[in-house]
């Protein structure tokens, strides 16, 4: 089985919960001018994560995710949004006269749709569970 992989550090723990921070690095992290940079980004992002009880705050973990499932998260944040606009897109533009018109109702669509998956967060939460492990 296939994992995605980063890692962190243990940051708070609260009963069967581990809050792990890992940092988020922009594509650019590695170029030799990003002091200069004003879009360069390394600011801490965080996940929680069920754990067994062996992990302390501070422990540098690996947080992993099958990697199925990232490609679920790309297809609900990304590519459903995306289709739906684009389809919706073709289809208002050849209903109405207006592009305007037909640009703002294909946007408007997205509102539903996060509003869907914003119903369905709990069920989506325990579906992207990821897990733990140690480093030495």
């Amino acid at each position: 089985m296939k994992s995605i992989e980063h890692p962190g550090v243990i940051r708070h723990i609260e009963g069967s919960i581990a809050r792990v921070g890992f940092p988020a690095q922009s594509a650019c992290s590695n170029c030799h001018a990003k002091g200069v940079c004003s879009i360069a980004g390394m600011e801490e992002k965080s996940v929680d994560v069920t754990h067994d009880g062996n992990v302390k705050p501070g422990e540098k973990v690996m947080v992993i995710l099958k990697q199925s499932l990232g490609y679920k998260a790309l297809l609900l944040g990304y590519l459903l949004p995306f289709l739906i606009v684009l389809f919706s897109l073709v289809l208002f533009t050849s209903l109405f006269d207006n592009e305007a018109l037909a640009g703002i109702y294909s946007l408007a669509l997205l509102l539903p749709y996060y509003l869907i998956i914003y119903f369905f967060r709990k069920k989506i939460r325990r579906e992207f569970s990821f897990t733990i492990r140690k480093l030495e």
